[in-house]
């Protein structure tokens, strides 16, 4: 009998990226918002091995460039720090230098090495960054810790926090992941105007660790979408501590797969979290694709219809409008046979070897009025599949991004 990850895994209630030994967070406000918090920190008592993964848009905002740097020198991260309200994304060489000057007097208030410091920002693009106020927040960090303001301190246009942690037993040892996300609108798979940060008490070895974050992020952050737009600043970050002082995790260890599967889980969780707090989503979408050629050609199938705006807005409106499920699938440029495709959604079958099958509309309806709705489709064609994530379109979308930046 086969073990899922989840049979080993402790859910933690009311879990944040404090959850793991060693690691302290918190949230201020710094005046980039009108009352609400909007500077946040993770410290860990030590230098901590660090991955990180980054958006591909050729914009990159300064704070991502500062922390990518940091990183790809040590591999070592011990305090980072988050502004929300200023990109800090297309504002030439003071956005770099902003940025560097957030990093270094961060180390110099923790007590910390320069390059220890990770710098990350969400907000409006093209703005620069008020130093004033950033230092504000800076000269504050330690006086309102708790994961709970670090969480509410990095939102935008989200309606509620994101957070997560689990346990599990590696080396004898309980070892515990945590994380944290940010995100709601400008959201399409290769990341979005989304930030994450995990933590784990586990000691981990650091390529092993990149390498283990870039597979998680691709079947998790990477295969969500809520608009299509694909933002300038987005990250995910891993630290790992080695609290807990287990064998080194590398991809030799033989229970790196637990321990991958569980920062899988957690990345998975906090995506979801993601995609249901689209801006102004009231549903979640999950979009299944079984029988492909290759993964790849699985998840560009799932990509390709948790993007259709017509598949969002039919599925908000309880629309059992399947032929948009299956245009989708077609211009998805992947290896197919359309006499080989089956659609369902939920467990109500609707196209079966590329024809439809009747079925009751009413019952249709009343399935995608579900705040969870699974579009199931077997492309007959391959043993691989993949799972993607997105949100209804509402009018609410177009209310809250026609008025974002006042």
């Amino acid at each position: 009998m086969t073990i899922t990850i989840e049979s080993k895994l402790q859910v933690l209630k009311n879990g944040h990226v404090t959850s793991p030994k060693g690691y302290s967070a918190g949230g201020v406000h710094c005046g980039l918002r009108k009352t609400k918090l909007d500077f946040g920190w993770i410290h860990s008592e030590n230098p901590a091995t660090a991955a990180g993964v980054y958006t591909l848009n050729t914009f990159q905002a300064a704070p991502l460039k500062v922390t990518k740097e940091s990183i790809e020198k040590e591999q070592l991260i011990q305090t980072l720090v988050v502004n929300s309200a200023n990109a800090n994304a297309c504002t030439g060489e003071q956005g770099y230098l902003d940025a560097l000057e957030t990093q270094h007097k961060t180390a110099e208030k923790m007590g910390v090495a320069i390059d220890h410091v990770a710098v990350a920002s969400t907000g409006v693009i093209g703005v620069p960054l008020p130093m004033e106020k950033i230092n504000v927040g800076i000269e504050l960090m330690d006086s309102q810790n708790s994961p709970e303001n670090f969480e509410k301190s990095i939102l935008t246009t989200d309606t509620v926090t994101k957070h997560i942690a689990v346990q599990l037993e590696i080396d004898g040892q309980t070892i515990t992941i945590g994380g944290a996300a940010k995100g709601s609108g400008m959201i399409h798979p290769n990341m979005a105007t989304m930030l994450s940060f995990m933590t784990t008490d586990a000691a981990v070895e650091a390529a092993s660790l990149q390498q283990a974050l870039r597979e998680v992020t691709d079947q998790s952050f990477n295969m969500i979408t809520v608009d299509g737009d694909c933002s300038t600043n987005d990250m995910v970050l891993v630290l790992a501590n080695g609290k807990q002082k287990n064998n080194i995790l590398s991809d030799q260890h033989p229970e790196w797969q637990v321990f991958k599967q569980a920062l899988q889980f957690v990345s998975k969780e906090l995506a979801k979290m993601i995609a249901r707090d689209g801006e102004g989503a009231t549903k979640l979408i999950e979009v299944q694709v079984s029988g492909a050629s290759s993964v790849t050609a699985a998840g560009q199938v799932a990509k390709a219809i948790i993007s259709s705006n017509l598949v969002k807005t039919a599925v908000y409106g309880a629309d059992p409008n399947w032929g948009r499920i299956v245009c989708a699938i077609g211009y998805s440029e992947q290896p197919l046979d359309p006499q080989k495709v089956c659609v369902s959604l939920g467990d109500i079958e609707v196209v079966k070897n590329g024809l439809p099958v009747e079925f009751d509309e009413a019952e249709g309806e009343l399935y995608l009025g579900n705040e969870t709705v699974v579009l199931k489709i077997d492309l007959q064609n391959g043993p691989h599949e993949a799972t993607a994530w997105g949100c209804d379109l509402t009018y609410d979308y177009v209310k809250i991004n026609a008025s974002y930046r006042t």
